[in-house]
């Protein structure tokens, strides 16, 4: 069994291209996907271009969540919305979906840590969130085995966990069914533009005429913006998971500390992760875009590993080009999906991490390991907005926070998108904030 998308699988979606639609979106994961689906299911047609496969990088490589619990203010909201499109989503479409409401629980070491899940719990209730702050007791209580010196917990009953590398890829089909048309192995090569707005998009396979444009291109969005002059201090870093044979169960949701991550999957294994380290590869974005991250980069310099970005391969490479013609081969046909390496140390860490916390269990043995490259942006929040190109919207940027939010944030883009009301205050997520003079810092999450 594979637990992600690669340039290995094979192609599902392979729709003959119109010379006209509505709305072209470019990305295939999770939020390209529910905001082509939540546009069709409006009337409009839809295009969604895919240089690689669907949910082929982060949204078939993250952890599975789908979390209220700990979430930015200005995330929460979507992701409440987004909660009850899974549990609509998952009643209609089965088992598809991988969907379990089984729980998000954080388990605290420090005072501090404690405190910090106190103040996120006031955003809980302004939400009517069934979030429980837990003693060392109760958080023990519900880890079978657990013998780590745990001061305390949050939990969430209502939070949920996926199947990632699946329910992206059943998403688009059913999307596929309601009308857009998706075509993967189709790179964006860039925005065809008349008098100053969008009249279309330009693809490897011809072009394609569009009054509007999605770009939702997760880590590959900076490329492709800034060759039109839009720009963002977006970076990438690498997230590391594992994916274990499997094990008695010790918690049926997803658990995290400051040490490791874990969530138990459909097949009897669990998935494992660092709590918070990383790994980011210093290329020119990194550079240019320097005085956007000192914030959180002082704040999190020791969970950090710095290397050198590739020559090749990576969105913010030294040999990437930064610009193209638009009828010959692009970027992201060079590159068709992100495949990195994890980081096979820092997993290794997490095992002994693991084996410390549960010494019944003992070290748990891999099946297999994985990384993804997560869109960041400095204050951890996303771009969703409409660009200074008319017909262009933004949505990108989604720090690891993607798959959950996804069915939410797909019918806030599209609301965007159509002109209408999205229901939720934007302004958190506006492009402007790297340009007006505002303070640019992570909001009060966990």
């Amino acid at each position: 069994m594979s637990f992600r998308i690669s340039e290995a699988s094979p192609v599902r979606f392979a729709a003959t291209l119109p010379g006209r639609a509505d709305v072209v979106v470019i990305g295939g994961g999770v939020i390209g996907v529910m905001t082509a689906w939540h546009l069709a299911e409006s009337g409009l047609s839809v295009v969604l271009c895919e240089k690689g496969r669907i949910a082929g990088e982060q949204s078939s490589r993250n952890w599975g969540w789908v979390r209220q619990q700990g979430r930015d203010p200005g995330e929460l909201p979507i992701m409440v919305e987004s909660l009850a499109i899974w549990k609509r989503l998952a009643a209609e479409m089965g088992d598809a979906l991988g969907f379990r409401q089984t729980g998000v629980l954080y388990m605290a070491k420090t005072e501090v840590e404690i405190a910090g899940f106190e103040a996120w719990s006031e955003h809980a209730r302004a939400h009517q969130l069934d979030t429980r702050l837990l003693t060392a007791a109760e958080t023990m209580a519900m880890l079978k085995g657990a013998v780590a010196p745990w001061q305390g917990g949050l939990f969430t009953a209502s939070d949920a966990r996926a199947e990632p590398w699946v329910a992206v890829p059943a998403l688009a089909a059913r999307a596929a069914e309601m009308g857009v048309v998706i075509r993967e192995a189709c790179a964006v090569r860039g925005l065809d533009l008349a008098a100053g707005r969008v009249a279309g998009v330009v693809t490897e396979a011809g072009r394609i005429v569009c009054d509007h444009v999605v770009v939702a291109a997760g880590a590959w969005s900076r490329l492709l913006l800034d060759r039109h002059g839009v720009h963002i201090p977006q970076l990438s870093v690498l997230a590391s998971v594992a994916a274990t044979v499997p094990m008695p169960e010790i918690f049926p949701g997803n658990a995290a500390d400051d040490d490791f991550a874990f969530r138990r999957r459909a097949d009897g294994g669990y998935s494992i992760a660092p709590g918070g380290e990383h790994d980011f590869f210093i290329g020119r974005g990194a550079f240019a875009s320097l005085k956007y991250y000192l914030t959180i980069l002082k704040k999190d310099f020791r969970s950090t590993t710095f290397r050198l970005a590739a020559p090749k391969g990576f969105p913010d490479a030294w040999g990437t080009p930064r610009r193209w013609a638009l009828d010959a081969e692009s970027p992201f046909e060079r590159q068709r999906i992100l495949n990195p390496a994890p980081n096979m140390a820092t997993l290794s860490q997490v095992q002994d991490s693991f084996a410390k916390a549960f010494p019944a269990l003992g070290r748990p043995k891999l099946k297999t390991a994985w990384a993804g490259m997560i869109d960041s942006l400095p204050d951890v929040v996303p771009v969703v907005d409409h660009a200074p190109i008319p017909g262009l919207t933004i949505a990108t940027g989604m720090s690891g926070h993607g798959f959950g939010i996804g069915p939410g944030m797909g019918r806030v883009v599209s609301d965007l998108v159509m002109g209408r009301p999205t229901g939720h205050d934007l302004s958190r997520f506006r492009w402007s904030r790297f340009s007006d003079g505002s303070r640019i810092e992570p909001g009060p999450s966990l």
